[in-house]
């Protein structure tokens, strides 16, 4: 049965007629909860969301996909609002609270990926440089809005809920086709990343959240490893995995092509694994911080041998065609996807305009700007 959602998280379905079976996926993020690909200019279905929910539901035939993530959201937006349109909603975290509360027994699986654009939209100082103090100060913004986010998901979750966050892989990798000066940004970008992703693992673990290392999947730090890249030559593993798994190196843009979020799909799923059926498991008590860098999630199988320079393919997922444009944050609705987030017909604050964020001597130019509306 199909399922239309008119407003975020409120679904017009009638439960009834589904039976006891029925239980949903709620999806909450940033645009890498959208799909968002800068060959389209667009957010689209290969999101890791859509392939997650298609593995989830090949095991879970009665689950339905609750979309609420929104391109370019920060933490603060995602409490407050300002950058997508939630009717009979303030802000996406106020949506997903209002959907937690009408299926509140219901809800077998809640993903949320959001923290960068705190970061890097907002650290790049006029010449260019990362600005440490703003980083600092960004940091610790972040991590105090992720608890309040990931704090109030779960506890408006039921029991069963199993709730995961995911750490961020490193786009900056890509400067190191650049020349020695990019080698050098690459290699300096590699411990800010990683402390940042190593706070918002800790918030993750303290507020009962499991997390999806996508940092690891992608080998985020691996600059030991050789591989050999057809057509570009030898590379550490790590600078050849963001360029085979994001638009890094061949559109300086960050975003994960369809075979990047084939990869983050199955780092959330192997996470999921641990308890498959809803209502099998749970998500791990609230307790007190740890310690960073301790008990990490396990990592997915490693993908193919990464190749140079790759644009987004179909997956072998039980997936829609990957790149399908499914508008300003409106996907179409075709049965397995809810139609959440803004309609189309109203302008999307999806960027803050062209982000500049340097690591040593070599700019790197990321978060191109969303052509939504005539925004400037």
């Amino acid at each position: 049965m199909t399922i239309v959602l008119s407003t975020p998280g409120l679904a017009t379905a009638d439960e009834a007629s589904n039976g006891k079976d029925t239980t949903y996926y709620i999806s909450l993020g940033d645009s890498l909860t959208t799909g968002y690909q800068p060959d389209v200019d667009k957010d689209t279905d290969v999101a890791y969301t859509d392939q997650l929910y298609a593995q989830l539901k090949q095991r879970t035939p009665g689950l339905k996909h609750i979309r609420l993530g929104c391109t370019a959201e920060t933490t603060e937006s995602l409490i407050n609002g300002g950058k997508c349109d939630y009717p009979n909603a303030t802000s996406q975290l106020d949506a997903a609270l209002k959907a937690l509360a009408q299926h509140r027994d219901k809800v077998a699986y809640v993903t949320l990926s959001v923290g960068a654009n705190d970061i890097l939209l907002n650290c790049a100082s006029p010449a260019g440089t990362l600005d440490g103090a703003c980083l600092n100060s960004r940091s610790q913004t972040m991590a105090k809005n992720l608890a309040q986010i990931a704090g109030a998901l779960r506890k408006a979750g039921a029991k069963g809920t199993q709730f995961v966050g995911s750490t961020y892989h490193n786009p900056f990798l890509g400067a190191w086709l650049q020349g020695a000066a990019g080698q050098q940004a690459a290699k300096e970008s590699a411990p800010l990343v990683k402390a940042a992703n190593t706070g918002i693992t800790q918030v993750y673990k303290s507020t009962g959240f499991k997390v999806a290392d996508v940092a690891g999947a992608f080998s985020s730090d691996d600059f030991t490893t050789q591989v050999n890249v057809p057509g570009a030559g030898e590379m550490p593993a790590n600078v050849a995995k963001i360029c085979q798994l994001t638009w890094a190196c061949t559109k300086q843009d960050p975003h994960p092509n369809a075979d990047g979020h084939k990869l983050i799909a199955g780092t959330f799923a192997a996470v999921l694994a641990e308890n498959d059926a809803p209502g099998a498991g749970e998500s791990p008590t609230p307790s007190e911080p740890t310690t960073p860098g301790t008990g990490e999630s396990p990592s997915p199988s490693e993908p193919a041998t990464p190749g140079a320079d790759e644009s987004p393919s179909s997956s072998e997922s039980a997936t829609p065609a990957p790149g399908t444009d499914t508008g300003a944050n409106d996907p179409t609705t075709d049965g397995d996807l809810a139609e959440t987030g803004a309609s189309s017909s109203t302008p999307v604050l999806a960027g803050a305009g062209l982000a500049v964020v340097a690591v040593g001597t070599a700019a790197i130019y990321f978060a191109r700007r969303r052509r939504a509306g005539e925004e400037s």
